[in-house]
């Protein structure tokens, strides 16, 4: 089995997911609910490795990740909406697709909210003006409210590596370097 064939399907299943949850939010008036339930999850993931074996790690049995999803529902006091699609998927075996359904969801609600998610990866934390400002000239390009998904690579030497949707700019000196040695290949 090819794994790109793989990972389109988990790409498939989070999608659905995400879609039946971003429609029954949206029936019942709750997307900034929502918002805030991806916004934890999404922290309670990055920050607890117990978590993501959880629902990562096929050792577990289906008694065991429902009842584990239900208590981290319960403790992070998930909305219902969210609780009970998590509860479904454990009992489908679906959890190794949380992270792909919390990225679709965060890209349908920033859809309907009209803004568009920048991944900026800068050499040096960025300032907070220099945030506004860079927000604000990515909004003028694209005519959405922009919001900065920022980390630090410092192998980039200097500048930025900004990414929206399919287009990248890389203004990076570490690419400039390489551009550079590639050229003085071509000549010698």
């Amino acid at each position: 089995m090819d794994v790109s064939e793989t990972a389109s399907i988990s790409t498939g299943i989070a999608s659905r997911y995400a879609t039946a949850v971003f429609e029954l939010a949206t029936e019942d008036n709750a997307i900034g609910a929502l918002e805030g339930d991806i916004d934890a999850l999404d922290a309670a993931l990055a920050d607890s490795a117990d978590l993501r074996d959880l629902i990562a790690s096929p050792i577990y049995s289906r008694d065991d990740m429902q009842a584990g999803i239900a208590a981290v529902a319960k403790a992070m006091e998930l909305g219902s909406i969210l609780s009970n699609t998590l509860a479904l998927m454990a009992a489908k075996r679906r959890l190794f697709v949380v992270p792909q359904m919390v990225r679709a969801l965060r890209e349908m609600i920033a859809e309907q909210k009209g803004e568009v998610t920048a991944d900026v990866v800068s050499a040096k934390a960025m300032t907070k003006t220099q945030s506004d400002k860079l927000a604000k000239a990515l909004a003028a390009v694209f005519g959405k409210d922009v919001k900065l998904n920022a980390t630090v690579d410092d192998s980039l030497i200097g500048g930025l590596v900004v990414k929206v949707g399919s287009k990248m700019v890389d203004t990076s000196i570490r690419s400039k370097l390489n551009t550079l040695q590639n050229t003085m290949k071509e000549v010698g």
